[in-house]
């Protein structure tokens, strides 16, 4: 069974005005030199910066801030966060809703994304991933020990681990249940008792007229279409994340009742943040 998140509507569809088209031009230029000159600056301080310090990279993950941050406002899109990412060793979860959330979540804080496997070969995103330091991985169950041994390494180096329990990307509307395989890693004895997991809620406000799921990205939906929608939008619409409480791991019995637990925290924080009608869990 396909691990897609499939809606039971067509996406709906995109008109672009002449403005709009402006628009494209005019975000999308910049966008692409800041995005693409910041991976060469990465790559260029990186061959600097490996030989020093290995995996601890203490200076490109500025640069990847930098260049989402101003992505973020290149494209017009508001962000307000809520609380504070925890200082805590160990991971951060959120709800997946749309390509977005790369740059909305490494907007404010440095963060390393868990991603499965096949996103290395995607070209663009694929590359800027693998430049920053995406831990990419295989959602086998099977491979449980070496998520383990992956984690360990990346978090004893100092990183703050970020995964989207749902495992898809949806319309923006719903925060699917949660999957548990990953969260079995934090319950090694390396790292039972030193991590902790934080809920992030990350809740999309389409612009005025459009409809809710405006930036949803989910099913078949290409890459390509849905920037060109986002980057032709005027006004656009904001983005705003509720840090929840973080999560310590020790306090739990086993992955199951952690998932569960984050996962409320996350659903509670979510509507929260609703504007409209009260988010769906399904």
């Amino acid at each position: 069974m396909s691990s897609t998140w499939h809606s039971d509507s067509p996406p709906d569809p995109v008109r672009i005005s002449p403005l709009g088209w402006v628009m494209v031009v005019l975000r999308g230029l910049p966008l692409a030199v800041t995005v693409f000159g910041g991976l060469v600056l990465h790559l260029a301080l990186r061959l600097v910066e490996r030989p020093l310090h290995g995996d601890h990279r203490p200076w490109t993950p500025w640069i990847t801030r930098a260049v989402c941050s101003i992505a973020l406002r290149l494209m017009g899109l508001t962000l307000t966060v809520h609380g504070q990412v925890m200082t805590h060793p160990g991971a951060l979860v959120a709800n997946h809703s749309t390509w977005l959330d790369i740059f909305t979540l490494n907007a404010r804080k440095t963060l390393y994304f868990v991603s499965k496997a096949e996103v290395a070969g995607w070209p663009g995103i694929g590359w800027l991933a693998r430049a920053t330091g995406t831990v990419f991985i295989d959602r086998n169950p099977r491979q449980a020990r070496d998520h383990t041994r992956l984690f360990e390494s990346r978090l004893h180096a100092g990183h703050k681990l970020l995964f989207f329990p749902e495992g898809t990307s949806t319309d923006g509307q719903r925060v699917l249940p949660f999957r548990t395989t990953l969260f079995a890693a934090f319950f090694a004895p390396a790292l039972r008792d030193t991590c902790w997991i934080q809920p992030l809620a990350v809740r999309y406000h389409a612009p005025t007229g459009a409809p809710p799921r405006f930036y949803g990205w989910w099913g078949d939906m290409d890459f390509g279409p849905g920037l060109v929608k986002v980057l032709a939008q005027v006004p656009q619409g904001s983005v705003e994340i509720t840090c929840c409480p973080p999560l310590r791991v020790a306090d739990f019995a086993d992955r199951k009742t952690l998932a569960r637990t984050a996962e409320q925290a996350l659903c509670a924080a979510f509507d929260a943040l609703s504007v409209d009608a009260p988010a769906t869990h399904s």
